[in-house]
């Protein structure tokens, strides 16, 4: 089936042409129709299957024979990338309407987002949090809001957007349609969609069991400290080009931009502490190929999609197998072919297990030639959580006993208490009653006193 089988407006049509897509993927075949016949939609499908457009073609579609200057549709998505993503996406979509989108996340100024909001822009993509921080203004109103969009469904949970998500609900209107979309579905999610959605269309492409055929997977084991090594040998000789690196925290994320900087070889970081402006150029400079490394945390995962990516690395394994799948999701996109490389310590190995129980295979181990594996490292890549609290504890401790030393000595040096001073006897007299001063001399007189202390 081609899209011009959907029955889409022929100015989405139009773009679709010039974007070169032909033909819809099975998420949009199964999704579409049933959209644009005004019916709620719930889809389970995996990243990289397409479901974006999935659900942006029917809105866009029946927005074109709407009156304008309200915002009809919101998009509510877990990350500031993801939600930038999708703007983007509408916009070549609606490249020949007249249609147009906004992004509302954090990290930005408020600015541009009220008057988003106040110009009443068709469509707005936010995340939660940003969004309620919007809604205690009397200008983010959407009472006409016809369709609204959970994207990421399971990541908004996890990361612990639930609250979040009901508080929306209370500011949109109860008759709307609702397209709920995730890529795996765990009991939360299901009761989740029961309460946003009426007599939905289900559309079960489940997400995959295992990642795209077209990537190749296979497991480093090395020791935690010389995982950043491993990952420059692999750079430095050539087995791969670029790569996007995920690690389980921002500390680790931070730690080894550090180590492969130091190596003289670019590297980028996006994680929870960057600020969007950070992020955002960290992307795009990626994406063009200034650095050949972006490192990155889980909150990221699902909103990189970067064209012709070769290769993945965990650096640390995912605790939840379905992570691992959204991670190395990020290659091998639209029948393309990557690589996907997991380092593995001894400690991880329990992890790995379960993934490999999904995958319901074990993955190839590899030993890269000439490595030395035995190497002492330079120095541990992570300071434990627990030693790091404990010298944060030790530092604001040593900080109280200097300001408790300081107040004594003040106390000695017999410093006079306030308002009893000469200062304080002179301001008291001088000038108008009550301390204004007036146009005269003593008021003169009192401020070139009080100038030099």
């Amino acid at each position: 089936m081609a899209f011009s089988g959907l029955q889409l407006h022929s100015t989405l049509l139009r773009g679709l042409a010039e974007l070169g897509f032909t033909e819809p993927t099975p998420i949009q075949r199964e999704a579409i129709p049933a959209a644009l016949a005004g019916r709620d939609v719930l889809a389970c499908a995996s990243t990289g299957s397409g479901k974006t457009a999935a659900f942006l073609l029917p809105i866009l579609h029946q927005l074109l024979d709407r009156p304008r200057g309200r915002t009809r549709a919101l998009v509510m998505t877990p990350t500031r990338e993801l939600a930038a993503q999708i703007v983007d996406e509408l916009q070549a979509l609606a490249a020949h309407t007249p249609l147009e989108g906004a992004a509302i996340f954090g990290g930005v100024g408020m600015g541009p987002q009220e008057r988003a909001f106040r110009r009443g822009v068709d469509v707005l993509v936010a995340t939660p949090g940003r969004l309620l921080d919007h809604f205690e203004a009397p200008y983010a109103r959407l009472d006409g809001l016809a369709h609204l969009v959970l994207d990421e469904a399971d990541r908004m949970l996890d990361m612990g957007f639930l609250p979040a998500i009901r508080q929306v609900l209370r500011h949109v209107p109860a008759r709307r349609q609702t397209l709920f979309f995730s890529a795996t579905m765990p009991a939360p999610i299901t009761t989740l969609a029961r309460e946003m959605l009426a007599d939905p269309v289900t559309v079960n492409l489940a997400r995959q069991a295992a990642p795209a055929v077209g990537i190749t997977q296979a497991v480093y084991p090395v020791a935690q400290d010389l995982k950043p090594k491993l990952l420059v040998t692999l750079l430095q000789r050539g087995e791969m080009d670029e790569a996007l690196v995920f690690t389980r925290t921002k500390h680790r994320a931070n730690r080894l931009a550090e180590f492969v900087a130091k190596q003289g070889i670019e590297s980028a970081r996006i994680h929870g502490n960057r600020s969007q402006g950070q992020r955002t150029e960290a992307l795009a400079g990626f994406k063009s190929g200034k650095y050949r490394v972006l490192i990155a945390t889980d909150i990221a995962a699902r909103g990189i999609d970067v064209e012709e990516l070769g290769h993945v690395v965990n650096f640390d394994v995912p605790l939840v197998p379905d992570d691992y799948i959204h991670r190395v999701g990020r290659t091998a996109r639209a029948q393309a072919t990557g690589d996907a490389f997991t380092f593995v310590a001894r400690e991880e190995e329990p992890d790995l297990a379960r993934i490999e129980r999904v995958l319901g295979k074990r993955l190839p181990r590899v030993l890269v030639p000439d490595f030395d594996y035995d190497a002492r490292p330079e120095g541990r890549f992570e300071v434990p959580v627990a030693e790091r609290i404990a010298a944060i504890r030790a530092r604001k401790a040593e900080e109280r006993l200097r300001a408790r030393a300081k107040a004594e000595r003040g106390r000695e040096g017999g410093t006079p208490a306030p308002g009893r001073g000469p200062t304080a006897a002179r301001g008291s007299g001088a000038g108008a009653p009550g301390g204004s001063r007036g146009p005269g001399r003593p008021g003169n007189r009192g401020r070139r006193r009080r100038g030099p202390r």
